[in-house]
Formats: structure tokens, C-alpha cells, sequence
């Protein structure tokens, strides 16, 4: 009997295994409902909302009370709102913030503000501790003005860094010309606008946007609803609503035509390219799914733009896009750092993709990879127990049905080809988009004209003139130039006389939370012998040398040579005041008319040796060197000249370079003329 059932099922596995196709992979079972986790709510008598999601698993506990203020318009006070928070964090009108900082250290917590929200974090056993801070904060703030101002110095130390940053000015920029400077979205915080920040602008900001009534607390974590609707009404219950006054958005207006907005940074071997443009893609539309679908085959990782320009093209080390998603306004970006000889072939890649897309069906394969990478985010994201309260606080804000999350594998699943397409021609529009490209305009602005007509803006997204427009001064002439600044500086004959100059020149380096005190002491000695040391903290000495003809660094214990344009920067740097001969030194002298260096005009001559090109800068009024730009090597510029000795020496020295982090600023503090200095220290 035993053999006859054994046979029976070995016909059975056979047959099976014959009405399989093994050449055609499964196909993935119907998405299910997602069960998400349970979270309840109530509501206050003052109107504040409260969402309860019970988390036992650990034994802490969340609150983030989140108002709902719509959009600010910042104006002439920008930067008030990213302060406000530091402010109001900063002590009550019971504690100081030296003594709030240790209450809430002593128990392990974290209280947190901002412009639109306050948040804490504990263990469950001191959330009546931390509640109490946290209301204490937001009902009895102190707004001490030292801490206003301690904010305005940090804010200004954020923004010059970026000032040089090359994707932080595409972001400004791209902000400007999708929004426009007087649109909320497009505003940006300056120097100017922060100084104008005072204490009664962050009062009223306070006064008119920390009500209850437009407030949804979300409590997460080891905590029952009836409990925390008794601690709810204990520590917020007597919090006063109050009439919110909010400002209408405006909704922004479309490009009718591709342009292209350039802001010339003339050091940048690389360009930032961003193609954006606003689009209407508010939360729980019936577009929103099959975008985020869309934009995940176009640009997201492993997606058709990373394959094309990196993958194939080898042009970036990736290239994206992001279809954002706001119930004001969202912007779609494409973009990636390329390199300057390429600038305009990574544009031609961008523009064939972004059609492909709109006027292709998406092949099945490509979409269910793009599916499959969507489902396996947001099933990681059910992992943290805030997201449970995070959808529901997206639910109410954004008036979405009460199963918008728990379908979405059911929508993402119900995705066809033809409805990706549909959504490609609603929102992908290469004809009418800004593409904002951060660069150096000599090299890639003329191959660019192609793709639309070139607006130039400043960092700020300020329009300028073109820079690549060449104005000559009748008159003028390079060997007229570089003389000038020799007499200007002390005259030739003494200048001649200078055998050796020595000067020393110190610089903090701010950035990432840290500060670096940073010595430099230069060494030359007529007419080719030089050596840069420099030392940092923690790091040693980094020294530079050149000798007629030969360069090298030493750093960490290595020695290396210097070649190419490394060795003609050198060269450069290390021939003592070379203006007065550079054609005997072998470079080729161009005047190249006059260029805007702070605003002001100054003559450009450039110096060119083993095709690399050198450009100085020399302001017209004064007749001094303003500014060096060495490509690669870094953009130098010089101010604060003073008399040493009967010699006019710029005492400040800022470099810019892609090897730096942020801006250095060297200030000079001891100078040394036709001092001696003995040869074997440039051995």
C-alpha cells in the first residue's frame, strides 16, 4: 500500500512540475491591506488635537506638538523663523537655560523647539519631568536677547560658509527663479535681512502662531490613551486659544519656456546642474502615487538617469531626480555635478531622458523593479514606531481618506504603463523648465546657449551682467597693468632690491561644529625659493616648496611631487613678485578687459604656461592685485594692503578652494623685509 501512495505521489510532483513555465519568472500574489498600527485620538476643550500611538516595546515615550501655521513670508526679517526655536528653547521665565539644560540632562532627556513645533523625549517613568519642561517652554518662554544675537552669529557663520558652496547656491538660485525673491518659497536669508531680526519680531511670531487651536499634540510610545488624556489636560489644558492669523499662498506661476540661469563661479572645474520647475503635487492626489513611481524609474537609485550619466556616460558620480511633494507647492528637480568639459553633453543626456520618458511606455520589468524598491522602503519605514504617527498627523493635516496608507500597496500595485506615461506628460516638462547651472562660465556658458536663452545671477539670485562678456579699456595693456601695481606697490627699483620676505599670517577654520586655529608662515628668497608652512592642530606641519623650476609637499611624513598645473601654481606662488618679468618666465601675457571682482571693476590679465591658464584681477582705482584665480589650485583674494618697511603688502588673504570645506580667511600678523634666511631651509 505504502508503494502504491508513494507512486501516486511521484505521478502527482511530475505532472505539477511539467504545467510550470520555468522560463517566465512568478508573478507577484495581489498586495494586501496593510495593518498599521492602531492610533487613537481626542481633543482638548482649548482645540488641541492629541494622537495616542501605544508603543510598549521600550519602556520611553515621545510628544511632538505641531502647529499648523501654513506658510511664512519672511520679508525683510529672513532668517527670524530658522532662530526662533534657539530662542525659545533658551529658558523660561522659572530657569534659566543653563539650569533647564541640566534638569533635563540629569534624567536623559531631550526637549526640542523650532518655529512650527516643540518635541520631547524619555523614559516613560520621567514623562511628567519632561512635560513639565516642555510646557514651561512653551507657555513661560524667557526670549533672552543674548541668545538672539548668539543665533544671528551662528546663522551668519552658516551662510558665509554657503556662500561658496556650489549646491547651496544652486538651491538658492533654483528657489528664486521658480518662486521669485518676493514669494515665500523664493525669499532668502542674507546678511541683511538677519540683521534686521529683532526680538519683537520672534514675540509676535509667538504670539500669533502658538495657540491650541491649531496644534496637534502626537504621543508615542509606553503610554495608554486615558493616561495620556490626563497628563494632556494637566500640562496643556489651561493653554489659552486664541484667533491665528495666516497668510494666503500664492500659487506660483510656470515657466512658458526653458532658460538657463548661470551663476559663474570662475574656479569650479565642476558644474551643478539642476533642472527644476514648481508643479502642483499636493499629498493624496490621484497623481501622487504614480509620481513617486515615475520619479523612482527616472532618477532615483539604479534609476534610468544614473545608468545613462554615470553608469554609461561616466560623466558624475550620480545623477538624480526628486518629485517633491507639498500641499502648498512642490518643486521636481533633475540634476548632478559634472565635470566642466561635459557640461553640455550631461545636459543633452538629461533632456533625451526626460523626453524618453514622457513619450515611451515603460517596459514591465523596469516597473516592477521600481515597485518591488518602493515596497521594501515602505515596509522599512513600518519598523519605526513614530510612523505609525507620523501617517496619522499627514492624515489630518492633509485631509486624507483614513486608509490612504494602508492601500498604498494596492495603488502602487494597480500602476500600468500607460498610467505612468499619462503622469510623464502631466509633469515632466523639459520645454519648460528652469535649468539653473552653477559654474565657470568662460568654459561651458557658450555650448550651453542651445538649450535656452543664459540669464546670469549672483550666489543670491541676483541678476548680473554677462562675465563672459569681454569690455576693453582703450588704453590699457597688460605689461601697463602689471606695472602699475609694481610702482604702486613700492616702485620698481626698491622692489628690485627685496631679496627675501618672510610673513606670517593666522586663520580659524569653522565648519561641521568645529574650530581649527591654522599659522601659515611663508618663506621666499629672490628670485625663486619658496616654502609655505603650514601647521594645524592635531594634523603637523604641511610644508610647500619650490626651488627653480621643481616642487613638492611634504605632509604626515610623505613626500610628494608636484606636476602639471600643481607645479605651475607653484611656480606662481614661489617666484618673489614675478609681475615684474612673467614672460621671461615662460608665460604667455593677455589683457582680457574688465571683470567685476566685490562689485567693483578691476583689469583681468591672464597668464598661461604648459596650458594652464592663470587669471589676475586688479582693481581699476587702486591699481592693486584684488584676486588670483588658479583653477584647480584655488581662487585667491587680497585686501587690507598696508606698508611694512616701504613695502605694500594685502594683509588678508581668503582662499577658496574644493579641498576646503569652507572659505579660509589668513590674516597677516608679523611681516619681515630683506630679512636673512638661510638656504638649507628650502632644501
Amino acid at each position: 500500500m505504502r508503494a502504491i501512495l508513494t507512486t501516486l505521489l511521484a505521478l502527482i510532483v511530475v505532472t505539477a512540475s511539467a504545467q510550470l513555465d520555468r522560463s517566465q519568472p512568478p508573478k507577484p500574489a495581489p498586495a494586501k491591506e496593510i495593518k498599521i498600527g492602531k492610533s487613537e485620538k481626542f481633543e482638548l476643550k482649548n482645540g488641541l488635537k492629541v494622537i495616542v500611538v501605544e508603543n510598549d516595546k521600550l519602556p520611553t515615550i515621545g510628544w511632538t506638538l505641531t502647529f499648523d501655521t501654513g506658510t511664512i513670508t519672511e520679508g525683510d526679517k529672513g532668517g527670524y523663523a530658522g532662530m526662533f526655536g534657539q530662542v525659545l528653547r533658551a529658558g523660561t521665565t522659572s530657569m534659566s537655560k543653563e539650569v533647564l539644560d541640566e534638569e533635563i540632562d540629569f534624567i536623559g532627556a531631550s526637549v526640542n523647539a523650532g518655529y512650527g513645533s516643540i518635541s520631547a523625549f524619555s523614559l516613560s517613568k520621567y514623562k511628567e519631568n519632561v512635560l513639565g519642561f516642555m510646557s514651561d517652554i512653551l507657555l513661560n518662554p524667557a526670549f533672552p536677547q543674548e541668545e538672539l544675537e548668539r543665533a544671528k552669529k551662528q546663522t551668519i557663520s552658516a551662510l558665509t560658509s554657503s556662500k561658496d558652496d556650489p549646491n547651496s547656491i544652486s538651491s538658492n538660485v533654483s528657489s528664486v527663479v521658480n518662486y521669485g525673491r518676493d514669494h515665500t518659497f523664493g525669499e532668502l536669508i542674507t546678511e541683511e535681512t538677519l540683521s534686521n531680526v529683532t526680538m519683537e519680531d520672534l514675540k509676535n511670531h509667538y504670539s500669533n502662531y502658538f495657540k491650541p487651536n491649531i496644534a496637534t499634540l502626537v504621543v508615542v510610545g509606553d503610554i495608554k490613551k486615558k493616561d495620556a488624556q490626563k497628563l494632556a489636560k494637566k500640562y496643556f489644558g489651561s493653554w489659552e486659544k486664541g484667533e491665528v492669523n495666516k497668510e494666503v499662498f500664492e500659487n506660483p506661476k510656470s515657466p512658458e519656456k526653458t532658460t538657463i540661469a548661470f551663476v559663474d563661479r570662475p574656479s569650479s572645474v565642476q558644474s551643478v546642474i539642476n533642472i527644476t520647475y514648481p508643479v502642483d503635487n499636493k499629498p493624496g492626489n490621484s497623481y501622487a502615487t504614480k509620481l513617486s513611481l515615475l520619479d523612482q524609474i527616472l532618477g532615483g537609485a539604479g534609476g534610468r538617469l544614473f545608468n545613462n550619466l554615470r553608469e554609461d556616460k561616466g560623466y558624475t558620480y550620480g545623477a538624480y531626480s526628486d518629485a517633491g511633494s507639498n500641499r502648498y507647492s512642490a518643486e521636481f528637480s533633475a540634476g548632478a555635478s559634472v565635470r566642466n568639459e561635459v557640461t553640455d553633453s550631461a545636459l543633452v543626456e538629461f533632456m533625451y531622458e526626460l523626453e524618453r520618458i514622457r513619450t515611451e511606455l515603460i517596459g514591465e520589468e523596469e516597473i516592477q523593479l521600481a515597485k518591488n524598491y518602493l515596497k521594501g522602503s515602505f515596509a522599512r519605514s513600518l519598523e519605526s514606531r513614530s510612523t505609525v504617527a507620523s501617517f496619522a498627523l499627514n492624515t489630518q493635516l492633509n485631509n486624507l481618506p483614513e486608509d490612504y496608507y494602508s492601500t498604498y500597496l494596492k495603488r502602487l500595485d494597480a500602476i500600468t504603463a500607460q498610467d505612468l506615461l499619462e503622469t510623464a506628460q502631466k509633469f515632466i516638462r523639459p520645454d519648460k523648465a528652469n535649468i539653473v547651472v552653477v559654474g565657470k562660465a568662460e568654459a561651458v556658458a557658450e555650448k550651453l546657449k542651445r538649450f535656452g536663452e543664459i540669464r546670469y545671477y549672483d550666489e543670491e539670485g541676483n541678476p548680473v551682467d554677462d562675465p563672459t562678456k569681454v569690455v576693453i579699456s582703450e588704453g590699457v595693456s597688460a605689461d601697463g597693468i602689471l606695472s602699475n601695481f609694481i610702482e604702486k606697490i613700492g616702485g620698481k627699483s626698491f622692489i628690485d632690491g627685496i631679496n627675501t620676505l618672510e610673513y606670517t599670517s593666522k586663520a580659524t577654520l569653522n565648519f561641521g561644529g568645529q574650530s581649527i586655529d591654522i599659522t601659515r608662515t611663508v618663506y621666499q628668497k629672490s628670485p625663486d625659493k619658496f616654502l609655505d608652512l603650514t601647521v594645524i592642530p592635531a594634523m603637523g606641519e604641511t610644508k610647500q616648496y619650490y626651488t627653480a623650476g621643481s616642487a613638492k609637499m611634504i605632509a604626515q611624513g610623505q613626500t610628494i611631487p608636484l606636476q602639471g598645473p600643481q607645479l605651475v601654481a607653484m611656480k606662481y606662488l614661489g617666484v618673489l613678485y614675478g609681475e615684474r618679468f612673467y614672460t621671461d618666465l615662460g608665460y604667455t601675457v593677455e589683457y582680457k578687459g574688465l571683470k567685476k571682482v566685490d562689485g567693483k571693476d578691476a583689469h583681468r590679465v591672464d597668464l598661461t604656461l604648459d596650458g594652464v591658464t592663470i587669471s589676475e584681477f586688479y582693481d581699476v582705482a587702486s591699481g592693486l592685485k584684488v584676486q588670483a584665480d588658479l583653477g584647480p589650485s584655488g581662487l585667491y583674494t587680497f585686501s587690507d594692503y598696508r606698508e611694512v618697511d616701504g613695502l605694500m603688502i594685502a594683509h588678508k588673504l581668503v582662499v577658496k578652494s574644493q579641498q576646503l570645506p569652507v572659505p579660509l580667511e589668513l590674516v597677516i600678523e608679523e611681516v619681515k623685509v630683506n630679512q636673512e634666511i638661510d638656504d638649507s631651509l628650502f632644501n
